[in-house]
């Protein structure tokens, strides 16, 4: 099959050629490690797991490396805050990231470099710029010269002018020109700093990625992944350190954007305090209802992000739970899910992906022969591997609950009363079957009775 990806660089969806189509190399910007990630850093996380479980299937080999900042001045700032060590800071955090992610079911990625084991790879890049006169040292930093690079704002498709108009640029003396961006900044004792033939200093934010991913992957790879908001600057100037550190046409030959999540109708953001972490998102809901909403819109256009929504999305995935739980047990049966794979092959569709998924499971609840329910339950687990869904045991899905939840009944408890019930009924006494039914409902313990027997799930 064919994969078509909408590539920012050209504005337009084109058919995937890989450089190499034994190894498919992507990079994808991770996080800044001073706090727990809000859910619109979740969203990249969880569309690239996607592109790379589907990239895993198409092709032998598949390197995705997904980075973490660990020098930065909001981690600076923060750890000052804190009264606690930088080091300290982003050991903590980091482990929050990749235990928040792994209840996404996120995959972990070939590689997950930190920018500080890297410094001495940026430092490289950055004499390579100066030698070439696309840099210049000024008051103790080191800058990119915007001038020096003819095609500068290809990305964004603005020129330099737009770009330095529209955006934040940092006003300093020392700049020969207002977009100049800073490759290496001086630190006072106190910050973080590393000897370099420029002072000892810290670099700069774009020179980072640039460094990793040219370690990792060879100075032009193929997939370049990141939200809407780092197209510019941080994507653009990206691109032009490599391009010009390393003198070739692209840095990556095809550019994917996330868009937005908004909450209720607004972006979500930071600055607006009108957004959740995922942290406490997943002391109310399950990790794979956060990872069904966050899928169930198309990875470039906006997504109203809400708790209704995730209500919606956990109701959802107890249909589909449920069908599983109906046919019994069997083996898990990954084989790949056709109608799955087509989906994201145009342009990672996940939203029809997800429709074929439903599909799958009103055919498992309608078989008739033991034929046709093997077939759509390998196709309902088959294609929810390829999206990261349905990976838990269906019982162990209907009984989640919150983690800081009053633990309440155990499930041995529930277990014994469902069998006092189970015994009244047979004993013909219906009252005090349905007294048991309503006081379990009342503890958000819903029972089911089927051919089979009486299931039960919380919420």
């Amino acid at each position: 099959m064919s994969l078509r990806l909408h590539n920012t660089l050209t504005r337009q969806e084109e058919t995937f050629e890989p450089i190499d189509r034994n190894h498919v190399r992507f990079y994808v910007c991770g996080p800044t490690v001073y706090d727990y990630i809000h859910i619109g850093n979740a969203r990249p996380i969880v569309v690239f797991d996607v592109l790379f479980r589907l990239l895993q299937r198409l092709y032998p080999r598949v390197s995705y490396v997904r980075n973490v900042t660990d020098v930065e001045d909001k981690i600076m700032e923060r750890a000052q805050e804190n009264g606690e060590s930088i080091e300290i800071l982003t050991q903590r955090t980091t482990a929050q990231f990749r235990d928040d992610i792994r209840h996404l079911n996120a995959l972990p990625p070939t590689h997950e470099p930190r920018a500080t084991a890297y410094i001495a790879q940026m430092q490289a890049i950055i004499v390579s710029l100066i030698a070439k006169g696309h840099a210049y040292e000024a008051d103790g930093h080191v800058l990119f010269n915007v001038t020096s690079m003819a095609d500068y704002g290809r990305l964004s498709g603005h020129s330099r002018d737009e770009l330095v108009a529209g955006a934040r640029v940092e006003v300093a003396p020392y700049k020969k020109d207002a977009a100049d961006f800073v490759l290496w900044k001086p630190s006072t004792d106190e910050q973080p700093g590393w000897g370099s033939p420029w002072g000892r200093g810290r670099p700069g934010w774009h020179i980072e990625c640039s460094a990793m991913s040219a370690s990792l992957l060879g100075e032009t790879f193929d997939i370049h992944g990141g939200g809407l908001d780092l197209i510019f600057p941080h994507h653009e100037n990206e691109i032009a350190q490599s391009r010009c550190a390393y003198d070739t046409r692209l840095m990556a030959k095809y550019w994917m954007h996330n868009g937005y999540l908004l909450a209720h109708g607004e972006k979500m953001s930071k600055s607006l305090g009108n957004f959740f972490t995922v942290h406490e998102l997943l002391q109310e809901f399950p990790g794979e209802a956060i990872r069904y909403l966050l899928l169930s819109a198309h990875y470039r256009q906006p997504l109203d992000f809400t708790k209704d929504g995730l209500k919606r999305a956990r109701t959802t995935l107890d249909r589909l739970y449920q069908a599983l739980r109906l046919a019994g047990a069997g083996e898990r049966d990954h084989s790949d899910n056709a109608g799955v794979i087509e989906a994201l092959g145009n342009d990672l569709n996940t939203p029809l992906a997800l429709s074929v998924l439903h599909d799958a499971a009103n055919r498992l609840n309608t078989a008739s022969s033991a034929r046709e329910k093997a077939k759509a339950r390998a196709d309902l687990l088959g294609g929810a591997a390829i999206l990261g869904l349905l990976e838990q045991d269906p019982e162990a899905w209907f009984k989640w609950q919150p983690p800081q939840a009053d633990a309440g009944m155990d499930d041995a408890a529930i277990d014994a009363v469902i069998a006092a019930r189970l015994a009244a009924r047979k004993a013909k006494n219906f009252a005090e079957a349905d007294r048991i039914r309503d006081d379990l409902a009342a503890k958000g313990i819903q029972l089911e009775d089927g051919p089979k027997g009486t299931t039960w799930r919380r919420g």
